[in-house]
């Protein structure tokens, strides 16, 4: 089953997909079974999640009337919606780095286990809606990403049993600001304690750039249109990616050359944080070039002026367009005794 948040005539709906051009309001499918739905019809993604299979399967049988006699139910035309992301209010949403074979080549060193970083809930836009960047932003590029939508409440799973969490999958787009990474970067003395007596300390000099303008600036995760669910997706490990910017093709991949399974990945990030359902993990990026050799990093955004369109095998096509606004930062400073 495909599922959408959108907005519909001024109200927020949670929607399910008919066929290519029409959506349904799912609380419209309650009315056409002959008994009433067992639970309620919840408005909300992450509550819809939360419902689990019981809920999933009153909606397919429903969705089944529908689809063999469409007027017993009001539709919704797909251009009449705005569409959000489709898990609008997640806890966290986490993205996996470096997690690309294509990219091994880069690595000066690397961890043997995914590394990731988290990114706000209010970075999140849906299907249709503008990538917003500033010029102050620096470079701007786009990151075609499978994400997975988790469905339970789950801790030191493991790899084995970890696609048992998992509600469904979406497109992630991971938009990263180059320029706002190396702004932020520190080259310093980090601190230890010395391995072979804690009273000491051991100075390293360490490289570090913290994620959270770079990753989290609003707009810079787009996602949807649908959140598919899991049973309509055999293996998301065997899944083609496409991503292209301004009309040309800039990444074609698979998820097969993933460094880290999916399973994997949610398996170690729940050794660390627990995973709730609605949560987002983001598993890292479709890298590698197109046929032309043109990549992700041809794509700034600051001068690609879009749309950026990323499809996935079963997931559909993610498009939203760029919009620069041409703003200069604001005064943050405050202005003490004249020197600033």
């Amino acid at each position: 089953m495909k599922l959408a948040s959108v907005r519909y005539k001024d109200e927020d709906v949670v929607a399910a997909r008919l066929d290519d051009v029409r959506l349904v309001d799912i609380r419209m499918l309650s009315e056409l079974k002959p008994a009433p739905f067992s639970i309620a019809v919840p408005v909300d993604m992450t509550e819809v999640i939360r419902s689990g299979r019981p809920l999933l399967d009153e909606l397919e049988t429903a969705l089944e009337i529908a689809r063999e006699d469409a007027g017993k139910v009001q539709t919704i035309t797909a251009q009449d919606v705005t569409w959000h992301a489709p898990v609008r209010n997640p806890g966290k949403i986490c993205g996996v780095a470096m997690n690309n074979s294509a990219s091994n080549e880069r690595r000066i060193s690397a961890p043997e286990h995914p590394a990731f970083f988290l990114k706000p809930a209010s970075c999140l836009t849906g299907h249709e809606q503008p990538i917003r960047i500033r010029p102050y932003y620096g470079s701007v590029h786009p990151e075609p990403e499978l994400a997975v939508i988790i469905g339970s409440e789950t801790r030191d799973i493991p790899a084995s049993r970890a696609l048992d969490a998992v509600f469904g999958y979406s497109i992630f787009n991971d938009i990263t600001g180059n320029g706002m990474r190396a702004e932020d970067m520190f080259e310093y003395w980090a601190v230890y304690a010395g391995e072979d007596n804690s009273a000491e300390t051991v100075r390293v000099r360490q490289h570090l750039s913290y994620a959270g303008r770079y990753k989290g600036t609003d707009t810079f995760g787009c996602s949807g249109p649908w959140l598919v669910t899991k049973d309509e997706v055999e293996n998301p490990d065997e899944l083609n990616v496409y991503c292209k910017a301004g009309g040309e093709l800039i990444a074609e991949d698979n998820t097969r050359n993933y460094n880290f399974k999916v399973a994997e990945i949610i398996s170690f990030i729940s050794q660390f944080l627990t995973l709730y359902p609605g949560d987002i993990i983001s598993c890292g990026t479709a890298f590698k070039p197109s046929a032309t050799r043109k990549s992700i990093h041809h794509a700034n955004l600051q001068v690609v002026k879009g749309p950026v369109e990323v499809g996935i095998d079963g997931l559909g096509t993610l498009v939203n367009p760029v919009t620069v606004e041409n703003r200069e930062p604001g005064q943050w400073r405050l202005n003490i005794g004249g020197f600033r």
